[in-house]
């Protein structure tokens, strides 16, 4: 069984993500393990000359177990490609199971969706011994600030990954929301689960089937606002 103690805790919430390899069924291999993991997450807001936003910028860092895991089933794959290859292999396998879901990432308006487009210069490396992914998700149209403010969450709906912002102890690192081309305000604001929400997800066992939706429960949000250029 999961921790029954609160999920309030970055620690304690990183500890019930469930399954990253079968939220991503990334490789054959690796889909019938379930290792608990996270993501460690920082987003750069592109803002065009007319103040609008045009796409979120993204690095994710797999966790450094999942991450030795990851590696090690790649380096044992058949065949004489080199990492470097694997690693694109990887990425394009990433792409064609997150494509649907737009990575995860949600983005609203004055408590309306946001449409979004197609990722875009996806790369896939290795680096301190984590598997990290960069890729720009633009939306589908440039946004306008000027009705409020954007705000966003990135989370696996079925609660198998855990996505949080970069971070020292439990405050959010300056560099994990950041905005390019404007002047403007941003906030990360942490998740705030509702207790049966907590008890929901403690109850879940290792293998279980999370229900669908839960993980935006569990999601912090980060907000930008800017002045008008």
């Amino acid at each position: 069984m999961l921790p029954t103690r609160s999920l309030r805790g970055r620690a304690g919430r990183r500890r019930l993500a469930l399954a990253l390899a079968c939220a991503l069924s990334l490789w054959p291999l690796l889909s019938q393990a379930h290792p608990h993991g996270w993501v460690d997450v920082s987003v750069r807001v592109q803002v065009d000359e007319r103040g609008r936003v045009e796409a979120l910028q993204q690095r994710w860092r797999l966790d450094p177990l999942y991450s030795l895991l990851l590696l090690e089933e790649l380096q044992a794959a058949e065949g004489e490609a080199p990492m470097e290859a694997r690693l694109d292999q990887l990425g394009v396998e990433i792409r064609h199971n997150l494509a649907p879901q737009h990575y995860f990432t949600h983005v609203t308006q004055g408590g309306e969706t946001v449409a979004l487009g197609e990722v875009e210069h996806l790369t896939t490396l290795a680096r301190d011994g984590r598997v990290e992914l960069m890729f720009r998700l633009p939306l589908a149209e440039p946004l306008a600030l000027g009705q409020g403010p954007m705000r966003y969450r990135i989370y696996d709906p079925t609660y198998y990954l855990e996505v949080l912002h970069e971070a020292e102890g439990d405050t959010p690192r300056p560099d994990a929301l950041v905005v390019t081309g404007a002047d403007c305000q941003t906030r990360i604001i942490a998740a705030d689960p509702d207790p049966t929400r907590v008890a929901e997800a403690a109850r879940l066992d290792r293998d279980a089937q999370a229900p669908e939706g839960l993980g935006r429960f569990f999601a912090e949000t980060g907000e930008v606002r800017c002045d008008p250029p």
